[in-house]
């Protein structure tokens, strides 16, 4: 009985040691992200995360334990056979996450958690943002990893004996069984995180303001299990009660006016085109190499049409910043309302707003719509025509994600003319997509990647401006040029960060009344509004959308991110990590504390009613 605990022991410690060398590893690869943290930091990092590294080594031993207490009074052979396949299955799990965790920080910055399963039902689309040397150095990790772990679990294998017990007395059965349970009770005290009223859960861990060492600390093991076990959703974000967070929704929006107070169209009904620019964050944008420009089309163009100077990304993926610019309705932390068609069919949309007044409406995309589910929310709230990869028949090659902007470009110019001649009013929309990991691109003016891509994305958008402005069609379309989200540009600035959501917006086009700049601070979800405000059409039916010109409600930016939000407003900014419950940001305000926090509830209210 004492090889078998001894078996149990080694076998609790082996796994938290095997979790602090993937720790050791995470901070190696990430630490430029914390460039003014020490060595103790990073130590405290480790330290911290002990509590959840002994949770997850708590549930690995938990079925061991349960095989030694079976095997007490029931004697085999194959108990042995059953907990090596187990090991070796808990070596693999336990490496994957690890490379999994790796290789999605760069792009996510927070650790992995269940939101991963969204993107995985498209396993094409999701592996398009890593390159092949990545996949190697992946591939390799985890190999290295899975095999360091076998080989611990193998070696402290060889103490396990489940046959001790096949001659022994009941009595001494008896007192091996409350051995085992002794060992489990261990273990289960470890699961829960130790004998405190709080259990074991990622807050527990987080110990700096330094956000990326909170998320190095975090086992990615726990994350994505606790995530899978519990989604809070509403409960977890009951700030005030509902009466109240209405009120500051109310408050945050104001009176809306019955007429429009600032016109900025010659027309109530122009023809529209949408282009939404994958990744496109004022960080990139506005960005200069060398003294060139990275998007030099755009800084000409935006002082050609209304330009809103204070706009902000409601979140850090397309399928949630699509939802925000089309349907007016904020992003959620830790969830996707596009992933669930039930629910995103019934939001309000630009697309079905406009159909009402007879528009066709029409979405334009050289990848895969099925991918997040994106065709079945772009049909269920009112577009009309989807087309997609699949639907083109081009002699042309693709990137990872699809046919490259220049191409769609061309094929967009083609479908706004057939929408011109079709004879009703249009609304086109088109989702870039080059400009999204892994940036291949088929030029190469800056040797940053990502910044090559983001000229590239810009002289594919300047193409189609110019070239409708170069046509009758020019003087009755508005172009609305808005990005999805931003890039984490420069590189290593927080996931929460204010400037890592900062994005451009730009009306132009011959139904443009005239060239200006706005300078009120307002969010993706407030396009919605305002645009149908600005064709006099009814918009009472997006709840989170303010028309920005027509309304006495607060102005401001908000955001969210990994279980957290951001309100920022010509006063500074207030970041909130819900995980820890605390202000992040240097300073804070409780004005934008409080409606943050009640746009965050009302949002998760709002969805669980759909």
């Amino acid at each position: 009985m004492r090889r078998n605990c001894l078996f149990v022991a080694l076998l609790f410690v082996a796994s938290v040691a095997l979790a602090v060398v993937q720790k050791v590893v995470f901070l190696i690869k990430y630490a430029s992200l914390a460039e003014e943290a020490t060595t103790a930091d990073f130590i405290a990092a480790i330290r911290h995360g002990l509590i959840l590294d002994t949770s997850v080594a708590g549930y690995i031993v938990a079925l061991p334990v349960l095989v030694l207490l079976a095997s007490v009074w029931l004697p085999a052979k194959w108990w042995k056979t059953i907990t090596k396949w187990y090991l070796l299955l808990v070596a693999a799990a336990t490496s994957l996450v690890f490379v999994g965790n790796l290789g999605l920080y760069e792009y996510w910055a927070f650790p992995l958690d269940v939101s991963v399963m969204q993107y995985l039902a498209t396993p094409k689309e999701a592996a398009a943002s890593i390159t092949l040397l990545q996949m190697a150095d992946y591939t390799l990790l985890f190999i290295a990893s899975f095999a360091l772990s076998a080989w611990c679990y193998s070696g402290i294998m060889r103490l396990f004996n489940p046959s001790a017990g096949a001659t022994s007395r009941p009595t001494q059965r008896i007192a091996r069984s409350m051995a085992v349970l002794f060992l489990g009770g261990i273990a289960f005290l470890a699961i829960r995180g130790g004998v405190s009223v709080a259990t074991a859960n990622v807050s527990k861990v987080y110990f700096s303001r330094c956000m990326f060492l909170n998320h190095a600390a975090v086992n990615p093991v726990f994350s994505l299990l606790a995530s899978s076990a519990y989604d809070k959703g509403t409960d977890e974000y009951e700030f005030f009660d509902d009466a109240e967070s209405l009120a500051v929704l109310q408050a945050i929006k104001g009176e809306a006016q019955t007429t429009v107070a600032d016109t900025l169209l010659r027309t109530t009904r122009p023809n529209i085109v949408l282009i939404i620019a994958e990744s496109f964050g004022r960080s990139t944008t506005d960005a200069t190499i060398d003294g060139v420009a990275v998007a030099p089309n755009f800084q000409r163009l935006k002082r050609e049409g209304v330009w809103f100077e204070n706009l902000y990304a409601n979140s850090f993926r397309t399928d949630r910043g699509m939802v925000a610019v089309l349907s007016g309705f904020p992003a959620q932390t830790r969830s996707s309302v596009m992933k669930n068609p039930a629910k995103s069919r019934r939001l309000a949309s630009i697309a079905r707003s406009l159909r009402q007044e007879g528009y066709a409406t029409s979405f334009v995309y050289g990848g895969d719509p099925d991918f997040t589910n994106t065709a079945s929310y772009l049909y269920g709230t009112g577009f009309d025509r989807i087309i997609g990869q699949y639907d083109l028949k081009i002699d042309a090659p693709t990137s990872k994600w699809g046919y490259a902007d220049d191409v769609m470009a061309d094929l967009f110019l083609q479908h706004i003319a057939e929408c011109r001649d079709a004879g009703k009013p249009f609304l086109a929309t088109w989702l870039t997509l080059s400009s999204h990991e892994p940036f291949d691109v088929p030029v190469r003016q800056f040797d940053d990647t990502m910044l090559n891509s983001m000229a590239f994305a810009d002289a594919c958008i300047a193409k189609v401006v110019d070239a409708l402005h170069a046509t009758k069609a020019w003087e009755d379309t508005l172009i609305i040029i808005v990005a999805d989200h931003a890039y984490s540009y420069p590189y290593g600035i927080a996931g929460s960060a204010v400037e890592r959501h900062h994005i451009p917006m730009l009306w132009t086009g011959g139904a443009v009344r005239s060239p200006r700049t706005i300078t009120t601070y307002a969010s993706q979800t407030d396009l919605a509004a305002t645009l149908l405000a600005q064709m006099d059409i009814v918009h009472g039916d997006f709840l989170f959308s303010r028309d920005i010109f027509g309304s006495d409600g607060r102005e401001f930016g908000y955001y969210t991110f990994n279980n957290g939000f951001g309100v920022v407003d010509d006063s500074g900014a207030t970041v909130y990590d819900c995980t820890s419950s605390r202000v992040i940001s240097p300073d804070s305000s409780a004005v934008q504390l409080r409606e943050g926090k009640a746009l965050l509830q009302m949002t998760y209210k709002t969805l669980e009613q759909l």
